[in-house]
């Protein structure tokens, strides 16, 4: 097992040939979000809530649409800040002391799920049948 701040490594979206282009994905960070995920999955199954780690913050989506995010974790920073969205889909930053604190706000990120849910816009509406079949787990974490 991993032990808590073990980094993992991930290539960079859009990451270049150096090498020096890579993500750490902490395993706080994979923990945060297997917290997201466990609270959602009473509103989705959990194959459509996706992870997505950038350099400022560590994204959680639902059905890996950057227009449907459900939470965002700051924890490359001194303070740790959990990111939550509005019906406008503004974010607010929460401060945290650490991944146990993300439960305290299970009813905000279930009501972010919801809205998508029920506010299907054309931005977010199904694709059409013929459409290819997303991988219900594209994530790619591996945890021990």
């Amino acid at each position: 097992a991993l032990k808590d701040n073990a980094a993992v490594n991930a290539p960079a979206s859009g990451g270049g040939d150096d090498g020096k282009d890579e993500l750490v994905m902490l395993e706080e960070e994979i923990e945060g979000y297997r917290v997201v995920r466990a609270i959602v999955c009473s509103e989705v199954p959990t194959g459509r809530i996706v992870a997505r780690d950038t350099k400022s913050y560590f994204g959680i989506l639902l059905d890996d649409n950057n227009r449907r995010p459900i939470a965002r974790l700051w924890f490359n920073r001194t303070k740790k800040y959990l990111g939550i969205f509005d019906e406008h889909k503004v974010e607010t930053r929460v401060p945290i002391t650490g991944v146990e604190d993300i439960y305290l706000h299970a009813d905000a990120l279930r009501k972010t799920v919801g809205r998508y849910l029920s506010n299907a816009g054309p931005a977010d509406e199904p694709m059409p049948a013929d459409h290819p079949v997303p991988d219900p787990n594209p994530v790619p974490i591996q945890v021990p």
